[in-house]
């Protein structure tokens, strides 16, 4: 498995932290290692489409990310 971390704008709380986790979860693909303030640290055997799942379950959420360099 790879792991990859995504850089998370606009968290500023535990509920943040817990509706991006939850949103994480569910994404086919991507399994998370830990969530916490402005991050997140994923692994996939998908790489690179799981990027795009991961950003896009965190934009329906409700934040943008981006992958971090």
């Amino acid at each position: 498995m790879r792991e990859f971390r995504l850089q998370i704008d606009g968290m500023h709380c535990g509920a943040c932290v817990r509706r991006v986790s939850q949103a994480l979860e569910s994404t086919p693909g991507v399994v998370v290692k830990e969530v916490r303030l402005g991050e997140a640290r994923l692994s996939s055997n998908e790489e690179p489409a799981a990027v795009d799942l991961a950003i896009a379950a965190i934009a329906k959420a409700g934040y943008t990310a981006h992958r971090e360099a």
